[in-house]
């Protein structure tokens, strides 16, 4: 446990060595990126097999003053959730830099703006300061920007530009509520702990205008409709790694600060906002679902599908018990892997190599003949994605649902139809993508170009992704005994009751 701070510093010593091996050698840059990564996710792994949960949740691991006029700590601290995010994180980290192996464009600028990014997300997940939380948040938004509009492709520079104007839309509200809480309630620093002791004083009227600042400024991030346009058109634009990231784990970050902040400091708020989040969720989960089953274009259908995905989560925390916010932490990892690897498929095995992500053109390729591996690898990754046993994806939305019911029947029934909805496009693009049927070339024309086979790293790349989705798939419990106990902390007792799932 106390080396998960060291994943931070981990991940931003190898952005600054990427940098700077990179303007001696592409591929001492990738490696010295790849063993970053390594190192830290292997430091989140061990930490999650010897973490012991506590009933007080959050294990303190740093806290020293930072900005002590205002009592503003470097406060780092650690429970179930955050681990099973970080674990993530590293996963996905890793896994990126696999599959951007072929990146020759400024190969060390490129790494060392996807290590910060990394670096900040591990910030997010540890802080146990309101404030730290909101600044290692803005960290994380920024190396998104040049991801995208320096290396991105379709619209990239408006794809860039929409992505950060949407993330700091959102973090000014969140700033707005957070400063709100702390002037209001007289807290004397911004540790998490401290403002939920304080927001006891708060009025109904302020409980609920804060968490609407709050959870709504997260929201934004973490796709909830009708706040979710940036991510499809962000997905499209970026390039394969930041595509993964910014499903896989990006917008993990909005849903971790209502489940952190918004949920625990503003319980009053939540009880007045809980119908219609709920409501938003089923309309987002429902709607991106339908709008992914008429794209035409493949990476856009993935795009709407994380979209829809995602409702899931905001579905699982509006619901506000232990069952249907674990299965949204559990979901949140869920999407993470799978959302990965179908960008990862759809952006390095097809795009890359075929150099069109229109469907009317794959339907033409016969891809499962030329790149088999990618066939059966999609074809995984979206059974998982449907929700099928044996996948992530099942435990996750069915612990949501199960959960969802107890508290509104009619939202979970609604939202049990986006499951339908996403076999069906999923089936569809499965078909269209890699089972179509071939044109004859026309009689005494050149044979077509043969694609150039799977790559070893993007093998292994995907072989860790769907490794992972399939073993918490079989044992959703070594997540989910992680996640049980940091919600039955008192930190969730007024949001969530404490009681057991």
């Amino acid at each position: 446990m106390n080396a998960l701070p060291c994943t931070i510093y981990v991940s931003f010593a190898g952005a600054a060595a990427a940098l700077a091996l990179g303007r001696r050698s592409p591929t001492a840059a990738r490696v010295g990126a790849l063993v970053s990564a390594l190192l830290a996710w292997g430091i989140t792994l061990v930490a999650a097999f010897r973490f012991v949960p506590r009933p007080e949740g959050l294990q303190t691991l740093v806290d020293t003053p930072w900005i002590p006029q205002m009592g503003i700590h470097y406060h780092l601290a650690a429970d179930g959730i955050s681990l099973t995010l970080m674990v993530l994180t590293g996963l996905a980290a890793v896994a990126g830099i696999l599959f951007s192996w072929n990146v020759v464009e400024r190969t060390g600028e490129f790494f060392a703006f996807y290590l910060a990014l990394i670096g900040g997300v591990f910030g997010v997940f540890l802080s146990a300061d309101a404030f730290l939380f909101f600044v290692f948040y803005e960290i994380a938004i920024v190396p998104k920007y040049f991801l995208i509009s320096i290396w991105g492709s379709t619209n990239r520079e408006y794809g860039a530009m929409k992505l950060v104007l949407y993330s700091f839309a959102g973090s000014a509200l969140v700033l707005a509520g957070l400063l709100w809480a702390y002037a209001a309630g007289g807290a004397q620093s911004f540790a998490i702990s401290d403002l939920a002791m304080a927001a006891t004083r708060f009025t109904h009227a302020e409980q609920v205008g804060m968490f609407g600042l709050v959870f709504l400024g997260f929201g934004v991030l973490a796709g909830m409709f009708p706040f979710h346009t940036w991510a499809p058109t962000g997905h499209v634009a970026a390039p394969t790694a930041a595509s993964m990231l910014l499903a896989g784990v990006v917008m993990k970050l909005g849903a971790y600060g209502c489940l952190r902040i918004a949920l625990p400091l503003f319980p009053t708020g939540l009880l007045f906002w809980q119908p219609m989040i709920a409501w938003l969720a089923v309309i987002g989960i429902v709607y991106a679902g339908l709008i992914a089953l008429v794209q035409e274009d493949f990476k856009f259908v993935i795009g709407y599908s994380s979209v829809s995905h995602m409702g899931f989560v905001i579905l699982g925390l509006a619901a506000a018990n232990v069952r249907a916010v674990s299965g949204a932490v559990l979901q949140m990892f869920s999407h993470g892997v799978i959302a990965g690897l179908l960008f990862a498929v759809v952006g390095r095995m097809v795009y890359d190599r075929t150099h069109t992500r229109k469907l009317a053109d794959l339907r033409q390729m016969s891809l499962y003949k030329q790149i088999p591996f990618a066939a059966t690898v999609f074809v995984l990754a979206g059974l998982a994605s449907m929700g099928m046993p044996g996948f992530s994806g099942f435990p996750a939305e069915l612990t949501i649902l199960i959960g969802a019911w107890q508290t509104s029947p009619w939202c979970t029934a609604v939202a049990a139809v986006g499951v339908l909805v996403a076999a069906a496009f999923t089936l569809r693009v499965i078909q269209a993508s890699f089972f179509g049927t071939a044109k004859q070339p026309p009689a005494g024309a050149a044979p077509p170009v043969a694609l150039p086979p799977i790559t070893l790293p993007e093998k292994c790349g995907a072989l860790l992704l769907i490794g992972a989705t399939i073993l918490i798939g079989l044992k959703p419990d070594l997540l989910l005994d992680l996640i049980r106990p940091a919600l039955q902390a008192p930190l969730f007792q007024a949001a969530l009751g404490g009681g057991a799932p």
